[in-house]
Order: C-alpha cells, then structure tokens, then sequence
C-alpha cells in the first residue's frame, strides 16, 4: 500500500525525522491559505499522487508568492499529471501539498527496502541524489552504497559511519551527525510500521547545515495491514484502477495491464506461464487474474466480469488446472458471469484435472461460443489466430 508524501511525512515526524513544514490542500484557495500559515517566500507546491517523476512531469513547482501558489495549484489540480510512471494517460491529482522552502547546499538519496536475493533490509544511499538518480542507478551504480541488516541485531553504528564517510567531500561535524541519527530512525520507522519501502530523495544538506528530508515515500507491505489498522486508514482508494480495486473488494490477486488478452488463470505459477503465453503469440495480457486454489463460483463469477469490463479486452484466455479449484466450479463461475454480462470477445478456455469432463459438459451445454484449447500449445495458437484476425 502506497502513501501520499504529506502522509509519509506525518509519520517520518513521529519517528523525529526532520521535515520542512507544508499543509495539504484540495483546492487553489486552500493552497493560498496554506501558503499565509507557513514561512516563505519560497514555496513548494507538490502534487499528491502515487507516481513516481512528479517533478520531470510538472508536478512540483516553486513559487515566490501567494497568487503564485494560487495559480500553482490550479494548474496541477486541472489536468492529469503524466509521468514516466503513469503512463500516457496521466493520473488525476486530486491534492497538493504546499511547503515552506528549503535553501538546499547538497542533494542526497537514502532508502531502506528488502533485498530478496539476501533475503536482508538494505540501506541504500548516494550523495547524488536528486531527480536522475535512476540515471545515477543505471550508469554510475559506484555511487550508489549499500548496506544489508541483520535482521536479529538491527542497524548498527558503524554501518552509518560506513556510509557517510563515503562522501566526498565530507560535510560538517553537525550535518554528519545528524546524517547517521537520520538513518537510525529510517531503519527504526521502516521496521516499526512494516514497510516495504522507504525513501528520501533528495534527502538534503542546507545551507545551515541542517539536514532534512525534503521528500518521502512509504509504501506498506500490504501482508501486515491486517494487523496495522492505523494504516489501512491511509489509504486513497481515489489512486487505484477501478477495477483494481473492484478486485480487491472481493479478495481477487488482480492486477490490471495495457493489453488486449485478459487471462483468469488458477495459481500464481501458472498464471506467469499464461503471461508469457500470450507475449509468444504476439499479444499482451490485459491482466494478470490469479483466482487461486480456494475460489468459489462467486469470486470466480466477479473476476470474469472484471476482465469484462476493460475495454482494452479483445479476447479472453481461461487456463485452469483443476486441483483444489474443481474445473466444474470453475465453469459454473464463467456461465455465471456470461449470463449476466454480453460477451463481446473470443473467449478461449483451456481446463484440465480435477472434475475436467464436467467441467467441459457445463460450458458445452451454456450456449456459449468458446474454443476449447487441449493443451497449453493448442491455447498459444488459438490466441496468435485471434490477434491477427484485429
């Protein structure tokens, strides 16, 4: 579950993590008023939106005057922000966050996530943070520095020092210390509320001396919300694909994508296999549609009508291996769903396994028109025959 910055920087101040001040607003008038409550001239109006590249996009803009900030926010509010991360189509903002200014000396970058080929929490840091550290990533990785966690004895001081003693040139005794306290309470605050990620870029030196992180963002892993209920209350339903979050309604493994295939596919395994299926026949999938091994003829009823309802659907793959999830229950879902919602693509099902014969004789007997696919092969050539018919 992702977080909105001004979010994010709610709880970086429970965790004594220094952040300039800003207020959140939904509206021109409101950024005015926010702007008179802070200290500025300069000041910083943000879109609020779960995307990366806000600032390339025109998503972030510094301001030297109330009507400045007016205008500011009018202009982020009014249309959808495009970055390289949203896509073409861009994402509506629905708030910005206005900000006191920062008289930035140095740009940073710290991060703290889960390397899963340790299988360890790694810091990660750069002094070239700023908008293309992407860039910095890709071409120059000796500036970025890692350093992975024990998990059993946690962060620990001397990996601070590791860290900031890289840079060069050094900064002030006081912008140090502050810098290894910083990562202290990064670390402590990704532990302490489950996060999946947490980053700071640009993570800032002033011209004070003073370091503060002028961005932030949290995402939460979405496996500890059943216990961390202050957090589910963070999140924007606004920000989500609305069929995403249809799917998740009724506990469907629903992720929605940019091509012409949907797929509703049993366990996670086999649901990548059909991905890649659909890419070798030339198509993309529309989705990825794990119904998993405990479906019920509703759930598998609700996800049908999902891939139904995206109109970049053309055609639509089954592939079942009947286990747990009997290839029967699986066909009444799909009749289900048919009966209620016109069918306006190919529909192409490939089951086999448990209670596979009746499954078969449930779609035969519906009245549908479906192909039937025997194996994995046969389903390939039977999508390739549906995309070349576009």
């Amino acid at each position: 579950m992702k977080l909105h910055e001004y979010q994010a920087k709610e709880i970086f101040r429970k965790y004594g993590i220094p952040v300039p001040e800003g207020c959140v607003a939904s509206s021109p008038d409101e950024a005015a008023a926010a702007a008179d409550e802070l200290q500025g001239p300069p000041w910083v109006v943000k879109a609020q939106v779960h995307a990366g590249g806000r600032g390339k996009g025109g998503g972030i803009k510094v301001v030297r005057s109330v009507e400045e900030v007016r205008n500011a926010a009018a202009a982020i509010l009014e249309r959808p922000l495009v970055t390289k991360q949203t896509g073409p189509e861009g994402k509506k903002v629905f708030q910005v966050f206005v900000e006191e200014g920062v008289e930035i000396e140095r740009e940073l970058y710290l991060a703290v996530t889960i390397d899963r080929a340790m299988g360890k929490p790694v810091v990660i840091f750069s002094q070239s943070g700023g908008m293309d550290i992407e860039e910095v990533a890709a071409g120059s990785p000796e500036l970025v520095w890692k350093q992975f966690v024990d998990i059993r004895s946690g962060w620990m001081p001397y990996q601070a020092r590791t860290l900031v003693y890289g840079m060069d040139p050094l900064p002030g005794p006081k912008a140090l210390k502050e810098l290894m306290n910083l990562m202290e309470r990064v670390y402590a605050m990704f532990i302490g509320i489950d996060c999946s990620l947490a980053e700071i870029n640009p993570l800032v030196i002033t011209k004070s001396g003073d370091v503060l992180a002028v961005d932030a963002k949290i995402n939460i892993d979405d496996n500890s919300l059943v216990r961390r209920k202050e957090m589910q209350a963070l999140d924007d339903p606004r920000e989500k694909d609305p069929l995403d979050a249809k799917a998740q309604k009724y506990n469907l493994n629903y992720i929605r994508l940019n091509g012409n295939i949907g797929a509703m596919v049993n366990g996670a395994g086999l649901a990548m296999a059909t991905m890649d299926l659909i890419k070798m026949a030339g198509a993309e999938p529309a989705n990825f549609l794990d119904v998993g091994g405990g479906a019920s003829e509703e759930m598998i009823t609700r996800g049908f009508e999902i891939i139904l309802e995206d109109e970049k659907v053309e055609a639509i793959l089954i592939n079942i291996f009947g286990g747990i999830l009997r290839c029967d229950v699986l066909a009444r879902g799909v009749v289900s769903a048919a009966r209620k919602s016109a069918i306006r693509v190919p529909l192409i099902v490939r089951l086999e396994g448990t209670n596979v014969e009746e499954g078969r004789r449930i779609l035969q007997e519906s009245g549908l028109k479906f192909l039937v696919a025997g194996d994995m092969g046969e389903a390939a050539a039977l999508v390739t025959k549906q995309v070349k018919k576009k």
